[in-house]
């Protein structure tokens, strides 16, 4: 299986749902880089699952252990030693019983029946496998550190609830989103909104699908500022390509737009264009259409894009399949515990993702 992501930082992610283990080992992280370890926790406890009502029962811990590449400090730090890192993640609360009957019924929207026709019946499909969203935990690890070195660079990356169902918060200011908007989403971790009222409103929808034995979908915008005009490269290498590869990992992920996005389809060049200017010292654009990037390299606006994710394909409501021992079509109910909404424990896992390639392209010589 493609498990690996980086050009100058590599990363490989093993395991599965139901696994005693998952993992990731990385090469290439900036070494001598000091990391705060209870910092990385409380990131890490974002995306963990069984933290509230409108997620999944299931709780795990979720707490990283680091078996090579770095070394322990003191007042709870560590230091990248720069060899290979290698952490895990204890599964402590997994439920195989709840996907017993599956074994031979893909689960609409799921993986199971391509993975099958590719990987044949010995597949591990027990709450998704290696499919899960269970593996954008040890993935984290690795983007936790990330935007810890970022931040001593100089770049702050913050994602919010963009939208939620029919539901919608206020969006980035493309031209001149900061430090205040990413400081206020950092306070309200817990439910990252620009605009209060927009909160209610998308838990009503979350616990409107929930109740009905249902999900709902939504969108996740992220912004990177303090980033140099000139990162990235472009055709294979530009920063759109980058970003998508490792933001399309994530599963439930189904489109990405950087800037204004499919929006630009509609204008005229003279409305899309961003005029530049300057105020004696620098050079900026009026506007932000293009969302920091031009011809695949970053051009000293704000990066901003959003990724749309489909609603969780695991609802409890009676859905059609077939089974493909008999090759006749049954109803299927699913069991077990899942998430009426994916997207609230996705955002730290998109502001992670946009971390790690972030640094990736720092790296380029």
């Amino acid at each position: 299986m493609a498990t690996s992501y980086g050009k100058n930082l590599n990363i490989s992610i093993y395991g599965g749902s139901h696994d005693e283990i998952i993992g990731i080992r990385a090469t290439g992280l900036p070494r001598g880089f000091v990391f705060d370890l209870e910092k990385l926790a409380r990131f890490m406890e974002r995306r963990a699952p069984g933290r509230n009502s409108l997620s999944t029962t299931r709780k795990e811990p979720d707490r990283p252990e680091f078996l090579s590449g770095v070394s322990l400090l003191e007042g709870n730090k560590a230091c990248l030693r720069g060899d290979e890192l290698h952490a895990i993640i204890r599964n402590t609360s997994q439920r195989s019983s709840d996907y017993s009957n599956l074994e031979f019924i893909p689960r609409p929207s799921h993986a199971d029946y391509a993975a099958r026709m590719k990987y044949g019946e010995g597949v591990d499909l027990r709450g998704g496998g290696h499919f899960s969203g269970r593996l954008t935990a040890p993935l984290c690890i690795i983007g936790g550190i990330c935007l810890q070195y970022l931040e001593e660079k100089g770049v702050n990356i913050g994602a919010h609830l963009y939208s939620v169902g029919s539901a919608k918060d206020t969006p980035f200011d493309l031209a001149t989103v900061g430090k205040g908007e990413l400081s206020l989403l950092e306070k309200r971790s817990e439910f990252p909104v620009l605009d209060e009222n927009a909160e209610g409103e998308m838990k009503s929808e979350i616990e409107s699908a929930r109740l009905e034995g249902d999900s709902v979908g939504g969108i996740i915008e992220c912004a990177a500022i303090g980033l140099s005009a000139g990162l990235g490269e472009h055709i294979f290498s530009g920063v759109e390509s980058r970003i998508s590869a490792i933001a399309f990992s994530i599963p439930a992920v189904k489109a990405i737009e950087f800037g204004n996005g499919f929006e630009c389809a509609s204008l005229r060049g003279s409305q899309n264009n961003d005029q530049f200017c300057t105020d004696g010292s620098k050079i900026y654009t009026k506007t932000n259409n293009c969302g920091g990037i031009l011809g695949g390299m970053t051009n000293g606006m704000p990066l901003v894009f959003r990724v749309a994710m489909k609603p969780t394909p695991s609802i409890y409501r009676e859905q059609d399949s077939v089974d493909m021992v008999s090759m006749k079509p049954v109803k299927l109910t699913i069991k077990g515990r899942h998430d009426p909404c994916v997207v609230l424990r996705a955002l730290p896992v998109v502001e992670a993702a946009t971390a790690i390639a972030i640094v990736d392209m720092l790296l380029d010589d």
